[in-house]
């Protein structure tokens, strides 16, 4: 049976959990308040840290899920994404629309990645 590892363990959640071969991130998101684009950038950095911490990078994101306080900043945030995300590289991915934790927050990312 494999061994379940946790990064970032925290009273409620934790930041990822490897198992099996996979990490799987909790929802990250950015600064209260700064942009759509900048708290996408700061989504996209949290997803690379926990990634290198987990022992992988973005080229093994398997699928991501990008959640929008509002729709209509999609090419925004697409702007942000497009610039990140490895081509040849990329993910299975979905976006929707959703009332995030609190107004202030725009943007929230969550991936699962394959381990190296």
């Amino acid at each position: 049976m494999s061994e379940i590892k946790r990064i970032g363990v925290g009273a409620r959640m934790s930041e990822a959990v490897c198992y099996n071969g996979i990490v799987w991130l909790a929802g990250q998101v950015g600064n209260p308040g700064d942009s759509v684009a900048d708290q996408t950038r700061t989504c996209l950095a949290e997803v690379d840290r926990i990634l290198a911490e987990a022992g992988t990078d973005k080229t093994r994101i398997l699928s991501a899920q990008i959640w929008l306080a509002d729709i209509s900043t999609f090419a925004e945030m697409n702007a942000v994404w497009d610039a990140w995300v490895p081509q040849g590289h990329t993910p299975a991915r979905a976006t929707g629309e959703a009332k995030l934790a609190t107004p202030d927050y725009k943007v929230e990312v969550i991936v699962t990645a394959a381990l190296k």
